[in-house]
């Protein structure tokens, strides 16, 4: 998780700073997380048009900027929020499941939007959907197990973000400077952003897996020789 590890940095100068800002205009963290979901559902309508020849070339052109920038604010106001309740001091944990409710539903809105849109097939979207929700899956599964929340792997939820940020640029750059849709081994940017997300979410979930399988292996063990020394008492 690369993007994982420059949060502390990104946190302290960037995120904090502007949550303040909006813990003096008294906007609640809920109401952010609502905001932040309402973005990812323009994000995934706009990317379905952007992809769509129905509207000709000048609309989806545009429509493919107004999604990337749907998805910026929507991963801008995703680290505000626990920000904001961090600050105020009243994280909880109704606002945490919100937030990871929010966080499913948009990523479902922002790739079925990509898929739907026509810059991936169909089965490749839905490979890199299944990847994205069982990461997320066995994330907090670990925490209801009590080994404690773990999210570990090569790919988190910002690095998906910023790699669909990228591709989303780059496609709407391409289209800008040529006039036509970009095409690398048959596929457009935002096609092998679904790509490289699909393979790296199945990575991340089977390191966490991993992770899970190896921690309920040290608990049944040392179960075991507790159990042991029990009985030899």
């Amino acid at each position: 998780m690369a993007a994982n590890s420059l949060r502390p940095y990104v946190a302290e100068t960037i995120v904090d700073p502007i949550a303040k800002i909006f813990i003096k205009v008294g906007i609640s963290p809920n109401t952010l997380s609502i905001i932040s979901f309402v973005f990812s559902i323009f994000a995934g309508i706009f990317y379905y048009f952007a992809g769509d020849d129905y509207f000709g070339f000048s609309a989806p052109y545009y429509f493919l900027l107004v999604a990337a920038v749907c998805v910026l604010i929507n991963s801008g106001l995703d680290a505000l929020d626990g920000a904001v309740a961090r600050l105020r001091g009243i994280a909880g944990k109704k606002g945490d499941f919100l937030d990871h409710v929010i966080d499913r539903y948009a990523d479902v809105f922002i790739i079925s939007g990509i898929i739907f849109g026509g810059f991936c097939p169909w089965w490749i979207g839905i490979i890199a959907l299944a990847g994205v929700l069982l990461t997320s899956y066995l994330g907090t599964q670990a925490q209801a197990m009590d080994i404690g929340r773990y999210y570990g792997g090569i790919m988190g939820r910002a690095d998906r973000l910023i790699i669909i940020l990228a591709a989303s640029f780059l496609d709407f750059g391409y289209i800008g400077f040529y006039g036509t849709a970009a095409s690398v081994w048959g596929f457009q940017f935002l096609g092998w952003a679904m790509i490289i997300i699909a393979i790296g979410s199945h990575i991340t979930a089977f390191q966490r897996i991993y992770h899970i399988w190896r921690a309920l292996d040290r608990e049944d063990k040392a179960a075991a020789v507790e159990k042991a020394e029990a009985e030899a008492n």
